[in-house]
């Protein structure tokens, strides 16, 4: 598919002997956003997981057009894919500060390092207030911003989100939200969204795919996934 950062075919996934994801087919498109859709246990986080290289997987991942399935999840960081894992990943015992530089450890580009901890802090002001706090001391919605500005910090190609919505307040999902669409669109960072929270995915991405146990079900612009009746009986509760 030309245009896409990331195009998956085939996929299928184990935990151990277990199969959880039987020939996924699906793309993110260059600059564009993504949502996988699906009840809890269909694959989603899976499919993060796979995608990073944290579980065993087969098929063809490409990202850029280069294949990457048989890389390391370090090397598939350093090509520049960003996951933001359910749970947030924050290392609690360390300060803000210190959580945002292990987000860069694959740079050496210092001044560009600079540029990009004052544009973080821009996103999320809060964290430059509490930039030497320690991280577990921080609100849940406080972590969320910190594990997507570490995210941040790698210079992304492909920002893969978990659960960016999980246990926090609907001001705070509000804020992360409208942050995350203008990283999108202003700044052409492509994402890959797992989110419960269908309306707000639909809301944010171009196109939706929908998990049901390991495969897909369906796939498309994300408004056409919003108006199918399935999706919205199932999804958005309507």
């Amino acid at each position: 598919m030309s245009g896409a950062i990331l195009e998956v075919r085939g996929l299928n996934a184990f935990y151990g002997p277990i199969q959880a994801l039987f020939g996924l087919d699906f793309a993110v498109e260059e600059g564009g956003a993504t949502a996988l859709l699906g009840a809890n246990g269909a694959g989603k986080t899976t499919t993060l997981r796979a995608l990073s290289g944290l579980i065993r997987r087969q098929g063809d991942i490409r990202l850029g057009g280069k294949p990457i399935a048989g890389l390391s999840t370090e090397a598939i960081a350093r090509l520049g894919v960003a996951h933001v894992p359910d749970g947030r990943g924050t290392f609690t015992e360390l300060t803000v500060e210190e959580n945002l530089r292990l987000g860069a450890y694959v740079r050496s580009d210092r001044r560009g390092v600079r540029r990009d901890f004052e544009r973080v802090f821009g996103y999320f002001p809060r964290l430059a207030e509490r930039r030497r706090q320690q991280a577990g001391t921080l609100s849940g919605g406080e972590q969320q911003m910190l594990a997507i500005s570490r995210a941040l910090l790698m210079r992304p190609a492909l920002l893969m989100l978990d659960e960016p919505s999980f246990g926090l307040a609907p001001m705070v999902v509000a804020e992360i939200f409208r942050i995350l669409a203008a990283i999108n669109r202003d700044e052409g960072v492509s994402m890959l969204i797992v989110e419960q929270n269908a309306s707000l995915a639909l809301d944010l991405a171009d196109r939706a795919v929908l998990i049901e146990t390991g495969r897909a079900a369906m796939s498309g612009p994300s408004q056409t996934r919003g108006a199918d009746d399935a999706v919205r009986r199932s999804y958005l509760g309507y």
